[in-house]
């Protein structure tokens, strides 16, 4: 435990003798032997409150984390962009267009349309206008 050995333990088990003589020694041993007991003892009930805290502070961790997460989650589920379920087309009616009277002798004007897009056409690669590509 702290490095001694039989020797060194028979040395000081014979000063102890010889300081305190053959009557007193058994006592004295009963006396050493109870408090290095109590010392071992309140050394285990530290050592094990000290990992029963560690585990409690692993396990709170652990909570917080998971609630950190879920708090996470619905956020994302409040900020994503809501998709809105695609209406129905109203299918429209072959001959929804009212028919022009006859008296009326202006002819009808056309429905406005839009312009058809477009073609952009892609640049050639060669083109000078563009930066240089990366290999």
């Amino acid at each position: 435990m702290f490095g001694i050995s039989f020797s060194e333990l028979l040395l000081v088990g014979l000063v102890a003798l010889l300081v305190l003589g053959p009557e007193r020694l058994p006592g004295a041993a009963r006396t050493a032997g109870l408090w290095i007991g109590r010392l071992k003892r309140s050394f285990n009930a530290i050592k094990q409150e000290v990992e029963r805290e560690i585990g409690a502070d692993e396990i709170r961790r652990q909570l917080h984390n998971e609630h950190i997460l879920s708090l996470e989650q619905e956020t994302r589920k409040i900020l994503s962009p809501v998709q809105e379920p695609a209406k129905p087309v109203e299918p429209v009616a072959e001959h929804s267009i009212a028919p022009t009277p006859v008296a009326d002798a202006t002819p009808a004007a056309p429905a406005p349309t839009e312009p058809a897009p477009t073609p952009v056409a892609s640049p050639a690669p060669h083109d000078p206008t563009l930066p240089p590509r990366a290999p």
